[in-house]
């Protein structure tokens, strides 16, 4: 039975964002084809039809979770301080935290990345600019190329946050961390733009 294009469009999304969350829960090493195709209810014959290796999947997977991110999260945002805010306080959040299945890739597969072949890593660094360049545009709208460096700066500082609380078994710990992380990202995208203070108390 042939299907139509639309339906190899909608099988191809179905693996790959069944294997982007399996790869943030498992990690992309421990993530075979079979398993992967097991997921999104498919054969492993199935595979080949939409993607000529597993580094192809995992180069998709990965700039499909940023694009997803940047879609839900950045895009969403307010604009300026506002929105800054709103970014720093969703990715240090509890829930963020206990739902690495649905959350950031970067959080939960930036050391598996820096092992991957060249594409994938291009991927991730294109799917993560774009996230950046959202932030950045809230920190300086006049010249977001010019905070683009301090926004990835402080893009790293959440995702290590992030990855700390998350190790930690001692909650009332992990969560004092994320309380901590909240003001350290939102001083360092404060500095040199006017404003001074910890952040509002939610």
């Amino acid at each position: 039975m042939r299907y139509g294009k639309e339906h190899k469009q909608a099988t191809r999304q179905r693996i790959i964002e069944v294997a982007g969350r399996r790869f943030k829960r498992d990690g992309i090493d421990s993530s075979g084809i079979s398993t992967l195709m097991q997921d999104a209810g498919l054969t492993n014959g199935a595979f080949y039809t939409h993607f000529t290796s597993k580094d192809d999947l995992v180069a998709t997977a990965v700039a499909d979770q940023l694009r997803a991110q940047n879609a839900s999260i950045v895009a969403q945002a307010a604009p300026g301080r506002a929105g800054l805010e709103q970014i720093v306080r969703w990715y240090l959040s509890a829930q963020h935290r206990d739902s690495s299945d649905d959350g950031c890739p970067s959080a939960a597969l930036l050391d598996e990345i820096r092992r991957c072949a060249d594409p994938t890593k291009q991927a991730y660094t294109d799917g993560v600019l774009m996230v950046i360049d959202g932030i950045a545009a809230r920190l300086a709208p006049d010249d977001p190329l010019s905070a683009r460096t301090k926004a990835l700066s402080v893009y790293a500082t959440m995702a290590g946050t992030l990855q700390l609380s998350r190790a930690l078994t001692d909650r009332h710990l992990a969560h004092q961390l994320l309380e901590q992380g909240v003001h350290n990202a939102l001083a360092l995208l404060d500095i040199g733009h006017g404003h001074a203070g910890p952040p509002a108390q939610e």
